[in-house]
């Protein structure tokens, strides 16, 4: 019997020794992040790898100035919550009326949208500018909030579509002998049994749309529209790099979403694992 529990915890203790190696090599270039983003620009270029010498906490003060770090923050946010609930919401109405009522037009519109997902967006990038162009809301938030739906509305979809299929018929069935409308049964019955995949989709999309950088490059162009990525490039010019700026600016944008995504992180499995296997 011992020599059997041996051969089975030996194993497992490599497979966790191996996973744990693994988060140690992927937690690597946090590490040089948050290293670097406290050092002089000198000891920057001459040793990346060293820890700091003396913790340059001005860094920080300083580049929270130089993005203008609160107005960038504020468009961000505004970008990803409107992007979000508006992803979640319409996404979600389609998928339910694709899945409910299953005729060859809801079928073959899934199968384009389920094709859409694996087509680069440097592919599609120029004639979605000229869309956004054409509607008149060019360099705009409204524009850049367009474009998300538009690009992100494939796989949204395709997470509400696999959900909906593991949501009981008869409580809607029941809902509608007791006289509410579709829009009701929808509302007060199906929307809050999908909350796992609205929390999942949600956490998905905001990881996407907080850090994009290309999407808001290629619509925004007054300053006074640019998130966070955007004002932490504004560190790269063509001539020079300040790095201990930038580092500290990548810090400031990336620590809302994290903190978001530790607090949220447990819904994620089951969420995806509901809506893409079940169905």
């Amino acid at each position: 019997m011992e020599s059997a529990a041996k051969k089975f915890k030996a194993p497992l203790l490599l497979a966790e020794l191996l996973m744990l190696l693994l988060g140690l090599i992927f937690l690597v270039p946090f590490y040089f992040l948050l290293a670097n983003s406290v050092k002089s620009y000198s000891e920057i270029l001459s040793d990346s790898a060293a820890l700091p010498s003396m913790l340059q906490w001005s860094n920080y003060a300083e580049a929270w100035k130089a993005t203008d770090f609160p107005h960038a923050f504020l468009n961000s946010f505004i970008v990803t919550v409107i992007s979000n609930v508006l992803l979640a919401l319409l996404c979600s109405m389609c998928a339910y009326k694709m899945v409910r009522n299953n005729s060859l037009y809801n079928r073959m519109l899934y199968i384009a949208l389920v094709a859409a997902m694996v087509i680069p967006f440097q592919a599609i990038m120029i004639p979605l500018v000229k869309v956004v162009s054409g509607l008149g809301v060019m360099d705009s938030t409204a524009g850049l909030i367009l474009a998300y739906l538009g690009f992100g509305a494939p796989m949204t979809v395709f997470l509400f579509h696999g959900f909906v299929k593991s949501v009981p018929v008869d409580i809607e069935e029941a809902s509608r002998v007791d006289g509410s409308s579709p829009y009701g049964t929808f509302f007060r019955i199906v929307l809050p049994l999908m909350q796992p995949i609205i929390v999942t989709v949600i956490i998905l999309n905001t990881l996407w749309i907080w850090n994009d950088y290309l999407m808001p490059s290629l619509i925004l162009q007054d300053p006074q529209h640019r998130t966070i990525p955007i004002a932490t490039y504004a560190f790269f010019g063509q001539y020079t790099k300040q790095w201990d700026l930038a580092l500290p600016g990548l810090v400031l944008g990336i620590t809302p979403v994290v903190i978001f995504f530790l607090l949220m992180q447990k819904y994620i499995i089951e969420g995806i694992a509901q809506g893409s296997v079940k169905g």
